[in-house]
């Protein structure tokens, strides 16, 4: 009895340790045999799953609050003359290009290139620019630079018609679903033994996008992650669309895309973008339309526009041909690029000296998004004008659609003169506000024009880039801190801050 007790928990025990034994090698053998399942390209924290814990999703940098961008916005303006004046006359009309302007010159950057930050935004802003390296919005506030930078020691751009600057701006194209722009960039100050971190990268990282769209950078749909065998597919495509929409508002902290720039000429981007919802706007090689700002009598909804990809030193000839035609019939100088480098800067470079601010001062170049919703907004916006004696009180009702942004207009009012105005006050919800007298880009009329800009959070982003300037006192970040705080209105805390930066 004794024995078969002692035998049964020796077979016991070594059943157990035998157990124990087989678990392990099983569970050692699952984990090298059994394949993950490889990401679909939406990136950690997209739309199919959590992050993964060894890839997580970059920190958030600041990042203009898009996403709390009011939809509709109502704008009231009060506008004083002189005691005497004449108002039942006056007319208030939004004109076909902002700030008066009578050429429209627009930029779409494909491919998601690097260079759409270290040398397109970079030039335009007046940052360090290279012709052998690259490097990313990390490096630039790491104060982590190519040895061979230059740069051209000012900002491009035109003026709003009251001598208060609008730097140039462009439309780069994202790949959302590519997880290259989830890396991080390699900050070493100071490091000279090698510079294997200024090597062109896949394309841009998310860090670089969120810095673009703080200085008004539009985004734009391009490739998306379809099968080989689905490429020419619209509802495959399609899908696509929603996965990469769901990741660019995870990543850039609710801002969503609504323009499309073809891939390589093909077609079945353009049908499915007629199909998904959020896209409105559309560029492309061929079989679009021309757009001619001045002549253009609609909204442009999911209207497809043809673009030229000129080489940069074509540029100027392109540009001086329209100029030469009457205003009306002007084509908007619509380019699209991939790559840029030294050539392109001093192509902008040129703009700004020539047509921009430091010349004539005739051309707006804003982002293609930009352009869509002024348009929208012109053809859409109700004007309600009031008079009382010598004042005349103007409400303006701002209708929005999928992913607006840019809540701003030109107002001209003609049929008064602009001398007899001595004030101009905007509402709660003007944040933006300039006005002068203009010569209108049609005919020899002079109007009183008056920009107004109803971004929600244009004072708290001020007051970012005066933080910035505060913490590292650079003649770039002053530079910007200024430009961003003589975009609001004139309030005490408007004077503040540009106290702030003296």
């Amino acid at each position: 009895m004794i024995f078969r007790y002692f035998y049964y928990l020796c077979i016991m025990r070594f059943r157990s340790r035998l157990f124990l034994m087989f678990a392990c090698a099983a569970a050692v053998l699952l984990a090298g045999c059994i394949k993950m399942p490889e990401s679909n390209g939406s990136g950690p924290g997209g739309p199919d799953g959590p992050d993964e814990p060894d890839n997580p999703s970059p920190s958030a940098e600041y990042v203009y609050p898009y996403g709390d961008e009011p939809r509709n916005v109502t704008a009231g303006l009060t506008l004083t003359f002189a005691p005497g004046t004449d108002l039942t006359g006056v007319e208030v009309v939004v004109p076909p290009l902002k700030y008066n302007k009578s050429l429209l010159v627009l930029l779409t950057q494909d491919d998601c290139k690097q260079a759409a930050f270290s040398a397109t935004w970079a030039a335009i802003n007046g940052r360090p620019l290279s012709d052998t390296y690259y490097y990313t919005a990390a490096h630039l506030r790491g104060g982590d630079m190519p040895p061979d930078t230059y740069g051209f020691g000012k900002t491009l751009g035109s003026t709003d018609g009251t001598g208060r600057e609008v730097r140039f701006s462009f439309s780069t194209t994202l790949s959302p679903e590519w997880e290259y722009m989830d890396a991080e960039a390699t900050v070493k100050p100071g490091y000279t033994d090698n510079y294997y971190r200024f090597f062109m990268q896949r394309g841009l990282m998310w860090g670089d996008v969120r810095e673009m769209l703080n200085y008004g950078v539009g985004i734009a749909f391009h490739d998306v992650l379809v099968d080989e065998g689905a490429k020419n597919l619209p509802d495959s495509i399609f899908r696509h669309y929603g996965l990469s929409q769901e990741i660019m508002l995870d990543r850039l902290s609710g801002r969503g895309c609504k323009m499309l720039a073809e891939p390589d000429g093909n077609k079945a981007y353009v049908t499915a973008a007629m199909s998904y919802d959020p896209i409105l706007s559309i560029v492309q090689q061929t079989g679009g339309e021309t757009l001619r700002p001045f002549a253009v009598e609609d909204d442009l909804l999911k209207t497809a526009f043809n673009r030229g990809f000129w080489k940069p030193k074509e540029i100027p000839g392109v540009i001086e041909a329209q100029l030469a035609l009457p205003v009306e019939e002007r084509e908007a100088v619509n380019i699209g690029v991939h790559g840029t480098d030294r050539s392109w800067s001093e192509m902008l470079l040129w703009l700004n000296n020539t047509y921009g601010k430091d010349g004539s001062d005739c051309l707006w170049m804003p982002s293609p998004e930009e352009y869509f919703e002024y348009n929208y907004l012109r053809h859409h916006a109700v004007l309600t004008p009031r008079i009382e004696e010598n004042t005349l009180h103007l409400t303006v009702d701002m209708p929005g659609g999928f992913y607006f942004y840019y809540p701003s207009l030109t107002l001209n009012l003609r049929g008064v003169d602009p001398a007899a105005c001595s004030a101009v006050e905007g509402g709660g919800t003007v944040t933006g506000l300039s006005w002068g007298t203009c010569a209108e880009a049609v005919g020899d009329g002079k109007a009183l024009a008056v920009n107004i800009d109803c971004r929600h959070a244009l004072a708290e982003h001020a007051e970012h880039f005066v933080e910035l300037y505060e913490k590292n006192p650079t003649a770039a970040n002053r530079a910007d801190a200024r430009y961003f705080v003589e975009m609001l209105k004139e309030s005490d805390r408007r004077q503040t801050l540009l106290e702030r930066i003296k």
